[in-house]
This record gives structure tokens, C-alpha cells and sequence, in this order.
């Protein structure tokens, strides 16, 4: 398996590609394989819409978190919120619940990440990142419903190899050092040990604690051993432990003040007032054994999971000068799965992959929210627990018709079984039950106070679901250089049950924690060109995909969130994406997206400040989103990159790289408040660098965000501002410019 390099998205118009060929028809593109179908293939060769980006281009872009990749990749869309992240692909994603998993799934080195926290965790030392866009529901499977991100580590190198690297941004204090020791042990094991540690000041200025926030620490340490005891077997075991922690949050206060007292300063990106404290803690652990035998022809896989995590952390939910609500939280979750797969020899008339999968899974949840108003001084004792287990079979069939034209029929059967609970006690300050008429009905979970829409409620329930999603893809050779196919697909993606809701009976009568399965049918047509002798590459697909159910998250007014399905939602639109080496030295690139998408049935939608509701059901305001677009998805998102490199002589070499993203205005805020926008804008990263040929050292300045654009990640309602159009949001990091430096040998 070759790790990536020099490469990036591009689609440039072929009538230009055409007019610059004479000067470009001696140069041959590198080839990108991924591994997105289960087998060593190349990018040109899979009939899907999918993106890579390789470990090197990561890491010479300072690359650290995966919220930083959407950069590189229009569609896609991620973002860190308070209290959890959101990735977004062609519009669908999950919103912010512990009892959500993810829409887009996450698979690093071939196990399943389906929980927010997992997605913060540090990552490097990758070889690539592949993101495939629309269902995936036969190969990855587990709640892929609207794409998936793959994620492949770098294995022991055949030859010793040693690396240190290190950054340092001055501007707010960054120092990111890593050191990779790799190569064999003996004749039949090699190893690779992988360490890293990142220190940030905070780019955010706190006058309520004067500091700048977020400060962040991070350590992880990835080790590998794999193993050849014969010709047929190869046998990997992977471990990986890390923590991630915080101070503050990069939060701003936008939008009208509360009072001078709780948001002394708004409208400013720099600067926040906040004097409660806040943290995050976070520690996990991973350990992977994979398992490779060749039987023959064929392949037999076999891959063993354990991932896990706890946190707790602090969050001053007023987000203010004021201290009348904080939200203590913690979590822990253990997660083991098993998969084994077969893949027959390639070349033969029928090609196929079968293989089954389990995943086991246990969450628990608590936040003790602390309420402090004038009027009431109360906890909410909130505790959540969800244990999952689910087992599929799976099988991919590839009918090669004829040398040119390959028909591909998939079917992945699940069964997922799930228990869960929330239960939500109002408390005094000295831990008393909350009942100051001392009513013998609420002696045991506290009185309700239904003007903040607390409802003392003691949940439990089961879950079984059984899914069938086939898929149908279509692939037509036309020639050596270009590729045509289509495709149908389903997507599905579990019930569960609302972690965060505030109240035991929905408006609707039905319990306040169950939600049910998203389901998905997909249409996709595409090509793959090559042109200009193969200096070139152009790739287009266009899709349309109809969900149904979609689990979104509704602000209730006040302090809680409600889990519903929406009824149903289209979306559509064309994606291009490609590449051109102009010349021996010069790689240009650039992608686009156009998407369209639409709630087509949804009447109890949210409403943002100030909106009329089309009704209100036991005192919760609804509005009616028939034709609303959804959190996060911008109309167009696009990028243009080029990278350079030439000899100086004396062993030397500059390199330099340029890119820019674009992306359309989007809402940043769930309710899709039009005061919460984040307007389009194009963000340009640049990178210079010096270094010898043959890659032994290099020095570099890395710039990001140089046009210091101010970007909204997350947006919401400030808890209890009444009708004041006052928001909290998270925004991305200012123009940065770092010094980074690497040494190999």
C-alpha cells in the first residue's frame, strides 16, 4: 500500500486543459491508491465521488485536527461545538446530542468512530485521509448514511527510518514537536513508534480571567508491530493512547447584549467576557490487531477493535460575566468489534468481497447543571446510559461483462439491539430534592418547573432493528483514460435515544427519548477522465439522494433540547474535482461542489428569536421548514491549489504551495436564525519551504487563514437571553504564520 503524496483535489475545465497542452503532454501524474472498496486501487478506478489527501500534504499544510480538513475537501463540512462536533456531507449530518451517532462514519485503520469525542481526538502519522461521499452502507456499513472518512495510519517502513519534527507559532504560542522511530526488528517483525506533543496558547482574549483561551494540551503516542511469520500471514497489532485537554473555550458572544453585566463585549471575534471555569479533560485508548492471509488467490481479513474514552470538563453555558449557569459533564465509553472479510482474486469474471461484523458498545452520561437566578436556585442531575450491540453480513459482487463494462451489485443485512435511559432529578443546593411546597407526588425527582421547561422524568426503553440496503453500480470503460458509471444506493442509520432532552412527554404525547432509524435511496452518475497523455485528470459526479426520518435536535425555548425525526429532505447537486502537472515542477488542482438541499416535509421544526411559529404544542413554538436548507450546508464550496517544487543545485530544493477555499454562506445556528450567518468567504493558506532533495531536513513558514477571514463554526441562542437576539459562536482561528522544520534519515 503506497502512502500519497504531492497531491491534492482539482477540476479545471477541459477546454482549458486543452489549450495547455502543448506544454504539458510530457508530464505523467502520480498515481493515488486508496483503498476505499476494500482493496489496494487506483483514485481513478473507483467508481464513487471520493476525495484523498495524503499524509505529507497534511502535514506540510499543520494539519492537526480533523475539524482542519474540510478545507481541503468541498462537501464536507465539520465543526467543534460546546458541548460536541458536527461533520456534514452534501447537507446531512448529526447534530449536537450524546445520543447521536454519526452520520458521516469515521474508520481509522479499519475500526469504527461513531462518537463525537472521538472525532477531536489528535491525529498524524497518516499515510492518507479518503473521503467518500453519499451512502456507504455495504463495505463500511455502520451508520454511513451520508458518507464516510477513512482514515489509514502509516505502517513500518521496510528500511530504519527516523523523523523529528517540530512548529512554533508565534503568534499564540503553538510549539507542535513529534519524533517517528521506524523499520525491522528482525527478519520477520518491524515496528513503528509514533510520538506527539501540542501546546497552544489560545487565540480567543478572556477579559473576565485575562488570558487567552482556548489553551490547549495534547499528547498522544502511537505504537506498531507487524509481524510476517510466513509469506501468507501478516499479522499487525496497533496501539494507541493520547489525551487531549483545555482551558476556555473559542467562544464569542455576537448579536445584542443580555446586559452590560453578563456580555460586556459583542460583535468582536478577538475578545469574550467569561469568569466561570471552564475545561475540558479527555483521555482514550485504541488497540488494533489486524490480521492478513492469503489463501491462495484469495484474502482473507480479519480486523479486532477496542476503542475507549473518558472526559470530564466544565462549560460556563451563560457564556457571560454573569455565574447563573454552569454544566459540569462527563462521559465514558467503551466500544469492541470484530469484522472478517473475504475478497476473491481480481481479473476473473466474478469478483466478490463477503464478510460479517459485530460492535459492541456501552455510554454513560452525566451533567450536573448548576441554575442560579434570581427566582430559583436549582440542579439538574442529568444521566444517560445507552448499551448497543449490532452484527451485520455483508457481500460485494462484481460481474465483469465484458473487458470494458462491470456491473457491481452489494447487500449488507443488520441487526442492532439497544438499551438506554435518561433520568433527570431537580435538586437544592444542599442535594435535597427540589420541592419547596413539599408535595408528596415529587418527593422523589423534584418538582417540575415548566416555565424553564423542567420536567423531573425517569426514562428507560429498548430498541431492535433489522435493515436490508443493496446497492446497484454500473461502470463503463469507454477508453483507457476515461470511466463512466452510475449507481443506486440505500443508507441507514440507527435509532437511539435523546440524551439531552429536559422533559419526559414530548408535546406530541410520545416519551421523550426514543427516536427512530434514518433511512436513505441514492442516484449518483460519474467519469473519471484522463487527459492530456495523462498529465491530467477531470472527475465529475452528479448525485441526488432522499432521506427519511432524519434525526434533528429542537431547541426548546429555554434550556433543553428535544430528538424528533424529520419527516423527509432531498439533496442534489454536482461535484467536480482533478488535477494537472503543468509542469516537471508544478502540480496545479481545484474542486467544486454545487449542492441543493430542502426539507421536503418537516412542520415541527425549530424557531429562531422573533420568527412567528406555524404552531405551538404545549407551549413549545414550532415552525414549519418545508423548503428550508439545512445547518451548515453552503450552496458552493470550491478550492484551487498549486504546488511547486525545483532544484536549486547543491542538494537544495524550494518548495512552496498556495491554497485557497471557498465556500457559500451558510447558517451557522441549528435553528437557521438569519442573524447567526456565516457569510461566504475565501480562506488562503500558503507554505514555503527549503530543503535538501533528497528529503533528509527542510525549513518552512506555514501560513493559514493569511487573509484572516472571521468564520463562524457554531452558533446558537445564549441560554435564558429571553427575546434578546444574542448568541453565542465559535469561530475559527485568525491569520497565523508558524516556523516548522523536519529531519530524517
Amino acid at each position: 500500500m503506497s502512502a500519497i503524496v504531492k497531491f491534492k483535489p482539482l477540476a479545471l475545465p477541459a477546454a482549458l486543459l486543452a489549450a495547455l497542452s502543448g506544454t504539458a503532454s510530457a508530464q505523467v501524474l502520480e498515481e493515488v491508491v486508496v483503498t476505499a472498496q476494500k482493496r489496494v486501487e487506483g483514485l481513478q478506478d473507483v467508481p464513487i465521488s471520493i476525495s484523498a489527501v495524503g499524509g505529507e500534504k497534511l502535514n506540510d499544510a499543520g494539519i492537526t485536527r480533523m475539524a482542519d480538513l474540510q478545507t481541503m475537501v468541498p462537501n464536507l463540512t465539520m465543526s467543534e461545538a460546546g458541548i460536541g462536533s458536527n461533520v456534514y456531507i452534501r447537507g446531512v449530518g448529526s447534530q449536537v446530542n450524546q445520543g447521536f451517532e454519526q452520520s458521516v462514519g469515521t474508520y481509522v485503520d479499519g475500526i469504527y468512530y461513531g462518537r463525537p469525542r472521538q472525532l477531536r481526538q489528535p491525529f498524524f502519522d497518516l499515510a492518507r485521509i479518503e473521503v467518500l461521499r453519499g451512502p456507504q452502507g455495504i463495505l463500511f456499513g455502520k451508520n454511513s448514511i451520508a458518507g464516510a472518512l477513512n482514515l489509514v495510519t502509516n505502517r513500518p517502513s521496510d528500511e530504519f527510518e527516523l523523523q523529528l519534527s517540530g512548529l512554533y507559532e508565534p503568534r499564540h504560542d503553538e510549539i507542535d514537536t513529534s519524533l517517528i522511530v521506524s523499520g525491522p526488528l528482525t527478519d520477520t517483525l518491524a515496528g513503528r513508534l509514533a510520538l506527539r506533543k501540542r501546546e497552544m496558547g489560545g487565540y480567543i482574549e478572556n477579559i473576565g480571567e485575562n488570558r487567552d483561551e482556548m489553551e490547549t494540551d495534547e499528547w498522544v503516542g502511537r505504537a506498531v508491530l507487524e509481524w510476517n511469520p510466513t509469506a501468507d500471514l501478516t499479522l499487525t497489532l496497533k496501539g494507541e493512547l493520547g489525551t487531549f485537554d483545555s482551558i476556555g473555550r473559542n467562544s464569542v458572544i455576537i448579536g445584542d447584549a443580555v446586559s452590560p453585566a453578563v456580555t460586556p463585549v459583542v460583535n468582536d471575534y478577538t475578545k469574550k467576557g467569561s469568569i466561570d471555569p471552564e475545561y475540558s479533560n479527555n483521555e482514550y485508548e485504541t488497540y488494533t490487531l489486524t490480521a492478513g492471509y492469503a489463501l491462495g488467490d484469495y484474502e482473507l481479513t480479519a480486523i479486532t477493535g477496542y476503542s475507549g474514552y473518558d472526559y470530564d470538563e466544565q462549560i460556563d453555558t451563560d457564556f457571560g460575566m454573569a455565574s447563573f449557569l454552569q454544566s459540569p459533564a462527563s462521559e465514558d465509553f467503551e466500544q469492541i468489534s470484530q469484522e472478517i472479510r473475504l475478497a476473491s482474486p481480481v481479473g476473473e469474471t466474478f469478483e466478490y468481497i463477503v464478510g460479517v461484523f459485530y460492535q459492541g458498545s456501552e455510554t454513560e452520561y452525566v451533567e450536573p447543571v448548576r441554575l442560579d437566578l434570581p427566582t430559583v436556585n436549582v440542579m439538574l442531575d442529568r444521566d444517560y446510559y445507552s448499551d448497543s450491540d449490532v452484527w451485520a453480513a455483508f457481500g460485494q459482487l462484481t460481474w465483469n461483462l465484458s473487458a470494458s463494462l462491470r456491473a457491481t451489485v452489494g447487500l449488507r443485512y443488520t441487526e442492532e439491539s439497544k438499551e438506554g435511559g435518561r433520568q433527570l432529578v431537580l435538586r437544592n443546593p444542599d442535594g435535597t430534592v427540589f420541592n419547596p411546597l413539599g408535595l408528596p407526588a415529587f418527593s422523589e425527582l423534584g418538582m417540575p418547573l415548566p416555565p424553564l421547561g423542567l420536567y423531573p422524568h425517569d426514562l428507560d426503553g429498548e430498541r431492535d432493528e433489522e435493515v436490508v440496503t443493496p446497492m446497484l453500480n454500473l461502470q463503463w470503460d469507454v477508453s483507457d483514460q476515461t470511466m463512466l458509471y452510475a449507481s443506486a444506493s440505500t443508507g441507514y442509520k440507527a435509532g437511539g435515544f435523546d440524551a439531552r432532552s429536559n422533559r419526559g412527554v414530548l408535546p406530541d404525547g410520545s416519551d421523550a427519548l426514543e427516536f427512530e432509524e434514518e433511512q436513505a435511496l441514492a442516484f449518483e452518475v460519474g467519469g473519471k477522465l484522463g487527459l492530456l497523455d495523462g498529465a491530467a485528470e477531470l472527475n465529475i459526479a452528479a448525485f441526488y439522494t432522499e432521506y427519511d426520518d432524519l434525526q434533528v435536535s429542537v431547541f426548546d425555548g429555554v434550556l433543553g433540547f428535544d430528538v424528533q425525526n424529520a419527516a423527509s429532505a432531498t439533496t442534489q447537486g454536482v461535484e467536480l474535482d482533478g488535477r494537472w502537472q503543468a509542469t516537471e515542477y508544478l502540480t496545479l488542482s481545484a474542486a467544486l461542489a454545487y449542492t441543493d438541499f430542502a426539507f421536503d416535509d418537516y412542520a415541527n421544526g425549530a424557531c429562531y428569536k422573533g420568527q412567528v411559529p406555524s404552531q405551538v404544542i404545549d407551549g413549545v413554538p414550532f415552525c414549519n421548514w418545508d423548503g428550508n436548507t439545512n445547518q451548515f450546508t453552503p450552496e458552493w464550496s470550491g478550492n484551487l491549489g498549486a504546488e511547486f517544487y525545483f532544484p536549486l543545485g547543491g542538494n537544495l530544493e524550494l518548495r512552496a504551495a498556495l491554497d485557497l477555499m471557498y465556500s457559500g454562506e451558510y447558517f451557522a445556528a441549528p435553528d437557521l436564525d438569519p442573524n447567526a450567518v456565516q457569510d461566504d468567504y475565501i480562506k488562503v493558506n500558503a507554505r514555503l519551504g527549503l530543503g535538501s532533495q533528497d528529503g533528509t531536513w527542510e525549513v518552512a513558514l506555514v501560513g493559514r487563514n493569511l487573509t484572516d477571514e472571521e468564520i463562524l463554526t457554531f452558533a446558537n441562542d445564549v441560554p435564558l437571553s429571553g427575546a434578546a437576539t444574542s448568541y453565542f459562536a465559535f469561530v475559527e482561528r485568525p491569520a497565523t504564520v508558524a516556523l516548522q522544520a523536519q529531519y530524517r534519515f
